[in-house]
């Protein structure tokens, strides 16, 4: 394990040079493995210290204050865009030794356009009606209490997360204007984008008047510290993983405090048997090929025996043309032979690739039933003119979103309203869905009297 343990007592640095505790420690023939542990467990036990101090300071913060920062973190970020793009550039040039697909170098690769988007979301944020304060219910008792719910924030969130560096922004945006208190880990691929993007929103926090350790970026990638901090519910109240699956039951395993997560977005687009054939060949394309590296996409194609025969060879020919490999049930590919056989694993795998598996159904009870049997309660939709059919499969479909005649891909906090969003969760507690700032909220419960006591 090798770590720089020594940490600045000022977020905007990240961190200042220090020993590297395995390597020159072993070398003086003093320190052990047992030692180096011990501070790793400190380090990340202060981090969370420090984090839990802002958030209390954070919960009371006006809402003027955290625009503020916003709105000076989006005018840095276009302003020292160098900075950042010089970073990134380390980055991508290391990420062929990390194994990084095409896809995935992508996502973190940043441009001039891609750095002004990020600081264009903070704006979106800033522009966003604050939660904290809300009134969701309000009643007064028979007895003369005044009872009202409102909405509060969760405290710290500690957010872990791969190759994505906009994920650094928007999770310290969310979290800040929410309320929240932010602990970043970002993945070892993208360590130098994230310590430049980590400067500047951390620079702009005392100026607006927050707390300086409101975001604070874990100053090591050892996945060591990872652990060391999900063991801390007493100052962590959340944990949000995004990233591969394994990253995500890890994380769900060894938490002590909630996690938002999902593990596989296997979504699925189903043709019905009236439905218009243009239409359900735009919405099966998008699905799969706009973007097929993101959990929004769609990995399976269910379509009924009686629109098969129209439907399969125009969809067939436009997903052939955008690069799309087809792997087919018997009843598919006995429409469209080019199709590779499908395999039993296909019907449960994420591809997050230009993969589709597609499958003929006799009827919708089938495409529901299949769904249940092989989705990960992520997205599916489906492609009707039949209003009782769109109606039956939204009321049986178990998913954090149902589309009727839609892409999969507009279950997205952006696109569905939210403004932004810290990830999608399809558990049924506490947030489902896309979420935004409502979903890093709680409640309170304010009961105001005038002397009433209990009988």
């Amino acid at each position: 394990m090798s770590i720089s343990m020594s940490m600045s007592t000022s977020t905007s640095g990240g961190t200042r040079t220090g020993t590297d505790a395995a390597g020159g420690a072993s070398r003086a023939g003093v320190a052990t493995e047992g030692a180096v542990d011990q501070e790793m467990t400190e380090l990340c036990r202060e981090l969370a210290r420090r984090a839990k101090a802002a958030s209390r300071t954070l919960a009371v913060a006006r809402g003027a204050a955290k625009d503020a920062w916003l709105r000076r973190s989006a005018a840095a970020l276009v302003e020292r865009r160098d900075e950042v793009l010089a970073a990134n550039a380390d980055d991508v040039a290391a990420a062929p030794t990390h194994g990084l697909s095409s896809a995935a170098i992508d996502r973190l690769r940043l441009d001039p356009r891609r750095v002004d988007e990020i600081a264009r979301a903070l704006l979106e944020v800033a522009a966003l009606p604050d939660p904290i304060g809300e009134t969701i219910a309000s009643s007064r008792r028979p007895n003369g209490l005044e009872v009202r719910q409102v909405r509060v924030p969760l405290g710290v969130i500690f957010m872990i997360y791969e190759s994505r560096p906009n994920v650094t922004v928007d999770a310290a945006a969310l979290c800040v204007k929410s309320g929240n208190a932010a602990i970043l880990r970002g993945g070892k691929e993208a360590v130098a984008t994230n310590r430049a993007l980590h400067r500047i929103l951390a620079d702009e926090l005392a100026p607006a008047g927050l707390p300086e350790d409101s975001v604070q970026l874990v100053p090591t990638t050892d996945r060591a510290a990872v652990g060391a901090l999900l063991s801390l519910p007493e100052f962590i109240d959340l944990a949000i993983p995004r990233g591969g699956e394994g990253l995500i039951r890890r994380v769900a395993a060894e938490a002590r405090m909630p996690v938002l997560k999902h593990y596989q977005g296997n979504c699925h687009v189903y043709i019905d048997a009236r439905s218009d054939v243009e239409m359900g060949v735009r919405i099966i394309v998008n699905a799969k090929a706009q973007r097929p590296g993101v959990c929004n996409a769609a990995e399976t194609l269910l379509v009924h025996r009686d629109a098969a025969p129209r439907f399969l060879p125009r969809a067939a020919e436009a997903l052939l043309a955008a690069g799309v490999e087809l792997r087919g049930d018997p009843g598919a590919r006995a429409i469209v032979p080019q199709m590779r056989p499908a395999e039993p694993a296909d019907w449960d795998t994420e591809y997050l690739e230009k993969i589709l598996a597609v499958a003929v159904v006799d009827s919708i009870d089938d495409a529901i039933a299949h769904i249940a049997r092989h989705g990960s309660g992520h997205t599916e939709a489906i492609v009707t003119d039949d209003l009782a059919a769109s109606r039956r499969f939204v009321a049986e479909v178990d998913s954090s979103a149902v589309m009727v005649n839609a892409s999969t891909r507009f279950n997205d906090g952006g696109q569905l309203g939210l403004g932004a969003e810290i990830g999608i969760s399809t558990d049924k507690f506490h947030a489902r869905g896309p979420c935004g700032l409502r979903e890093l909220t709680s409640t309170k419960w304010v009961v105001v009297g005038d002397g009433q006591v209990r009988e």
